[in-house]
């Protein structure tokens, strides 16, 4: 490991200020981010500490809806009541991912921020363009068993991991934040994440010093909320594919559905004209099906990963024919 500075910040305002040196960069639960500066990957010169910034609670908003502090660990936020209760969704696929040693001690932001598993992401003797721009992608014609199917491009294959990202992508999330002149704003979680393109090393909007202050959700939706994850091992794996589903019915008919894929995309994938296909249906096997094709829409395999794309199908037809069986 390198050699760092180390700071502890004393509010909001200050830790946005000295990230905004080179090198600067916020640490919390560090789960990601130290083992990339282990493995030479990261290398920033100056820890920002914000755990002592307050943002470490849940609170109900004005419109019923969940404001949800930066700090706030998994484990806490899978475990709340409000959260159990109303956005069964979300804490389903917190429960799912990593081990529970490090939900206790991820946060929320660094869930969202955390960066890709490809093996040639982590292997600093092979080309990756996330780490140097321009020196390609090894994944290309490597082993691509884990990599995206869609939002993809020639420059990059990799896949997002979170699977909070996933069940909050479905529930129309917002992410707060401070910006370094002192401003805030909001970003909806569909604009959040950026895909790769030319660029892959940009995997978020944010802007140099831009501080995440909390996620706030909208009022509860109701209805069924599950998480279907399909991983290789039971435990401590991330998703080969990922279904996020929420299903609101009125007697037969479905009236509202959200759906969110993990496994599939660099960034947490949503195709809003499949919801509009399940929505007014009885949520048929011949609508499922059709519902199947639109989040396939342009799907390709690499070699290794062709098996996503049946597997995504099988897993979305099976979520959706649960959700509205149990609706």
């Amino acid at each position: 490991m390198r050699d760092f500075s180390f700071e502890r910040a004393t509010s909001p305002a200050a830790a946005v200020a000295a990230q905004r040196q080179p090198g600067a960069c916020f640490i919390a639960g560090g789960t990601n981010l130290l083992d990339l500066m282990k493995l030479d990957i990261e290398r920033p010169t100056h820890l920002i500490d914000i755990n002592r910034l307050g943002f470490d609670h849940i609170e109900t908003t004005a419109d019923g809806g969940l404001k949800i502090g930066a700090l706030v660990r998994n484990a806490d936020l899978a475990a709340d009541p409000r959260v159990r209760r109303d956005y069964g969704l979300l804490a389903r696929a917190l429960l799912s991912g990593a081990s529970a040693q490090l939900r206790n001690r991820a946060t929320t932001a660094g869930n969202l921020l955390q960066r890709t598993r490809c093996f040639y992401f982590y292997d600093t003797t092979k080309p990756c363009n996330k780490r140097i721009p321009g020196s390609g992608c090894a994944a290309l014609e490597g082993f691509n068993r884990v990599h995206a199917v869609l939002g993809a491009s020639k420059d990059c294959i990799a896949v997002h991991p979170s699977d909070m990202a996933v069940a909050m992508r479905a529930l129309d999330a917002r992410i707060e934040t401070l910006q370094a002149d002192g401003r805030t704003r909001q970003i909806s979680i569909a604009d959040f994440h950026c895909l790769p393109g030319s660029t892959p090393q940009i995997e978020t909007v944010l802007a140099r010093g831009e501080l995440i202050t909390a996620v706030l959700l909208p009022p509860p939706l109701g209805g069924v909320q599950l998480y279907r994850k399909v991983r290789d091992r039971a435990s401590y794996a991330f998703a080969l594919v990922s279904v996020a589903a929420v299903v609101v019915r009125s007697g037969s008919t479905v009236t509202d559905a959200r759906l969110a894929f993990g496994g599939l995309a660099p960034k947490p994938w949503r195709v809003e004209a499949a919801e509009r296909r399940l929505i007014g249906s009885n949520g048929g096997a011949e609508t499922r099906s059709a519902v199947a094709d639109i989040v396939l829409a342009g799907a390709q395999g690499h070699g290794d990963n062709d098996f996503k794309i049946p597997l995504l199908r099988r897993t979305l037809t099976a979520t959706l024919a649960r959700a509205i069986g149990t609706a």
